[in-house]
């Protein structure tokens, strides 16, 4: 049997079927759902590996790798791993495959925490409506913290909905949309939507120093990076009524939470241990790092991601290089 040229780990079972599709029959690939820490190799499983955010690559891969793809947007994970080893292996990401189905995942946890859906199903066993008014979107207030690609989707969205949109990005991409500072942004917003890019300088950006001028009852949803906000703060947060709604897609110690949560085996980790004791709040809605995850998307993921081996493969660069 032929070694793999390349291999995909994190791939579920929609997205190895659709990579399948767009593989050429002359590349032999291999597959696993698990991220790399799981599924415990002790040298990669080819000369090129592709992951998304989850796997941690083990340094000394570093020299023996010709390339690392990583399936999403976000690029400070395999940054990070260059930096760490010194070793500068060429790396591609996927900047333009999500920017809707994230967007719209954005969506899906500020109306689902408008409306209370969470407490909503809950009380349907009792057929209760009780403490289940909610809220509409119109005329209320949306800041976009980080208008790239996947911001200026959700800015899009806010105003097909009647909502007054605000833009919080030291880059000024839509020339007609209203820019603030976020310390004037944030006493105004009625919901936060977290877009930004995650870099050195922002990790844990959104902590109770920051949010503690933010309108008694604020929704926030983070589809961005979860090491953006700081985890611990939340608890007293949402306990005081300062944030009335928290709606997250990515976590901060990610890796550690989503084995955690696969293997059912207890964390010591505090920061996975807060993560879960918010998911059990009735205003915290937590997805599975699954934004990304429509029909088109994958579909986009995959041909993409073929794309940029076959141009590593022939040219020895990807289409789309990690800055």
């Amino acid at each position: 049997m032929s070694q793999p040229e390349i291999f995909f780990y994190e791939a579920f079972a929609e997205e190895q079927e659709a990579l399948r599709r767009h593989l050429p029959s002359t590349v032999c690939a291999g597959f696993t759902p698990l991220t790399i820490q799981e599924y415990g190799q002790p040298l990669p499983g080819a000369p090129v590996i592709s992951l998304r955010t989850q796997s941690i690559i083990p340094p000394e891969w570093a020299p023996g790798l010709r390339g690392i793809l990583t399936r999403s947007t976000g690029f400070d994970h395999v940054t990070a791993y260059r930096e760490q080893t010194g070793v500068a292996v060429p790396a591609g990401y996927l900047p333009l495959y999500c920017n809707r189905s994230v967007a719209e995942q954005a969506l899906l946890l500020w109306l689902a925490l408008l409306r209370r859906l969470p407490v909503q199903t809950e009380q349907f066993r009792r057929f209760h409506r009780d403490g289940l008014t909610g809220s509409e979107t119109l005329g209320k207030t949306l800041v976009v913290l980080g208008v790239g690609n996947i911001g200026s989707e959700i800015v899009q969205i806010g105003r097909g909905l009647g909502m007054r949109v605000i833009g919080v990005d030291p880059v000024r991409k839509l020339a007609d949309l209203e820019y603030r500072d976020f310390a004037d942004a944030l006493p105004e917003a009625d919901i936060l939507a977290c877009s930004m890019n995650l870099t050195a300088e922002n990790r844990h950006y959104l902590d109770v120093a920051r949010l503690v001028s933010a309108k008694p009852g604020l929704l926030l949803v983070n589809v961005a990076r979860g090491e953006l906000l700081r985890f611990e703060d939340f608890p007293a947060l949402l306990d005081s009524g300062r944030i009335g709604g928290l709606g997250m897609d990515v976590y901060d110690h990610e890796s550690e939470l989503a084995v955690s949560l696969r293997t059912g085996a207890e964390s010591a980790d505090p920061v996975v241990r807060a993560t879960l004791d918010l998911a059990r709040r009735p205003n915290v809605i937590c997805t599975p790092h699954n934004a990304f995850n429509t029909r088109e998307a994958v579909e986009r993921k995959s041909e993409q991601s073929i794309q940029q081996y076959l141009h590593l493969a022939q040219t020895g660069a990807f289409l789309w290089p990690v800055p």
